[in-house]
């Protein structure tokens, strides 16, 4: 048998501080706005270091979609040239950070889900707080009764599809 000799207990619990600490080192960051790459995805300039920011719970157009130029005008409205919070627990596999976005206590994620600019990202929607879930979830279906901005046109694609299109 191995050097070491551990029991199932020991595992588990070895186990579960492992995942708790890997919970806990999600990143705040506070910056500045510095880019607008498209409607869900920043830079934050935090102590002379940029970060990529990929905004958690929406996916908004791409950038050759339509409605692609309106989100990222929208976003940058919203967010260019302030002051963010970013609460970012996950890095995706471009290596961005995937945060929750404050700007002026304002959550942008959501305001582009009400404006009508980004769909609510249901794919991921389980790594949402119940209550961030509730509110996007709301934003979306005011936006479509409103028929606010993507959803005053007739076919709305979502980006998701755009892309495996491409």
């Amino acid at each position: 048998m191995g050097k070491y000799n551990f029991n199932r207990g020991q595992v588990s619990i070895a186990i579960a501080f492992t995942l708790l600490a890997q919970s806990a080192t999600a990143d705040i960051l506070k910056g500045y706005v510095v880019g607008i790459t498209d409607g869900d995805t920043l830079s934050i300039l935090v102590e002379r270091q940029q970060y990529k920011i990929r905004i958690a719970g929406i996916d908004a157009p791409e950038r050759l979609q339509a409605w692609g130029d309106k989100a990222k005008t929208n976003i940058s409205r919203l967010a260019f040239n302030q002051t963010a919070v970013a609460d970012c627990p996950k890095v995706d596999r471009w290596d961005r950070k995937v945060c929750k976005v404050m700007v002026n206590a304002i959550d942008i994620g959501l305001e582009q889900v009400k404006d009508g600019m980004a769909w609510w990202y249901r794919k991921y929607s389980k790594e949402q707080a119940p209550e961030d879930q509730s509110a996007y979830e709301h934003a979306e279906l005011m936006a479509k009764m409103r028929r606010l901005g993507l959803w005053g046109d007739t076919n709305q694609i979502p980006p998701w599809d755009f892309r495996r299109e491409k």
